[in-house]
């Protein structure tokens, strides 16, 4: 079973990488160094996992089995040798077996996570028309605090997408995003995204949302 697995290069870190989610990582260890220069010699990528216990600078790492494998947008290194990056999610894995011998940093043994198929395509509609109804409601909110007006909101058609797109829009808490990456039922990720919207709403005076700039919901929105 092994044999059928795919090798990918671990960074254990105390955040989580959505899927289609970007993330700047700045990189000063050898190790991690190491890393990524072997993954842009090799034009590949690697799995970004939440640590589970142990130290993400200097010390081991124990990460949790659900992760995001992730590419490399763009690299900026430094008179030090050391790197500035931003990586992009891609696809979620299950870590099967973690290899700590062969390289200075965690090889994993992955297996791709995938959404579950499902037979309530009602459901599934409803609620990725709840979620994005409420997120519009947010960015315009969110927007309207700079003094802007938005001419249009584009978010994802597809349900799965539009689940993490608004996760990372929140900006929710490590273990929350956890659990939202080891969902493989959209409608379940949707349901759960509901209510924090509708708080998030409610709460207009102190909106937890605007940590998005403008430049953040560029990819999202029109202004007039």
């Amino acid at each position: 079973m092994l044999d059928q697995l795919e090798e990918l290069p671990l960074f254990p870190l105390n955040a989580v990488l959505l899927p289609h989610a970007r993330m700047p990582i700045h990189i000063f260890e050898p190790r991690y160094l190491d890393l990524i220069r072997n993954c842009l010699r090799n034009e590949t990528g690697f799995g970004i996992c939440l640590i589970k216990s142990g130290t993400e600078v200097g010390g081991t790492a124990d990460p949790h089995l659900i992760g995001t494998a992730c590419r490399i947008l763009s690299v900026q290194t430094h008179a030090d040798k050391t790197m500035d990056i931003m990586v992009e999610g891609r696809r979620r894995f299950r870590i099967r077996k973690i290899d700590e011998d062969s390289h200075p940093y965690l090889i994993g043994h992955v297996e791709p996570v995938s959404e579950d198929e499902t037979e309530e395509t009602n459901r599934l509609l409803a609620l990725s028309a709840r979620v994005r109804e409420l997120t519009q409601s947010l960015i315009e909110q969110a927007l309207q605090h700079a003094n802007m007006q938005v001419a249009s909101i584009k978010l994802p058609e597809d349900p799965a997408a539009l689940s993490f797109v608004v996760a990372e829009f929140l900006s929710l808490e490590p273990q929350i995003q956890q659990r939202f990456i080891e969902f493989t039922d959209t409608s379940e990720r949707l349901a759960e995204l509901i209510p924090i919207l509708e708080e998030h709403l409610a709460n207009q005076e102190e909106p937890l949302y605007t940590k998005l700039s403008v430049e953040e919901l560029s990819e999202w929105i029109n202004l007039n």
